[in-house]
């Protein structure tokens, strides 16, 4: 017997492109969505992947990130969805205001 209530749904193409006009910094690429962060320096790019492991270990959805002295890339995907769902663009959604503060 097969648990059904963890099944995540696949975002359509588009439910996909209306969440990214909401989301104009990120892009789609394959079965992910990604936005660069620019920051002044180091310290300010290691606050910010902080402030993001923070909110994604309360969410339980983790993004793939990749720092490059003041640049943070992150990438989102689910992968219990073989692709991007509704909590990608939260999650993305989130960062940007993380970014914000």
């Amino acid at each position: 017997m097969t648990d059904q209530t963890n099944h995540i749904e696949k975002l359509t193409e588009e439910r996909l492109a209306e969440g990214l006009s909401m989301l104009p910094e990120w892009s789609q690429n394959g079965d992910s969505i990604q936005r660069t962060f620019g920051f002044d320096d180091f310290i300010k790019s290691m606050g910010f992947v902080n402030a993001v492991a923070e909110k994604a270990e309360s969410v339980q959805h983790h993004p793939d990130i990749l720092v490059r002295y003041n640049k943070v890339t992150l990438t989102l995907s689910t992968h219990d969805a073989g692709g991007l769902s509704e909590k990608d663009l939260s999650f993305a959604s989130d960062c940007d205001a993380l970014f914000s503060i």
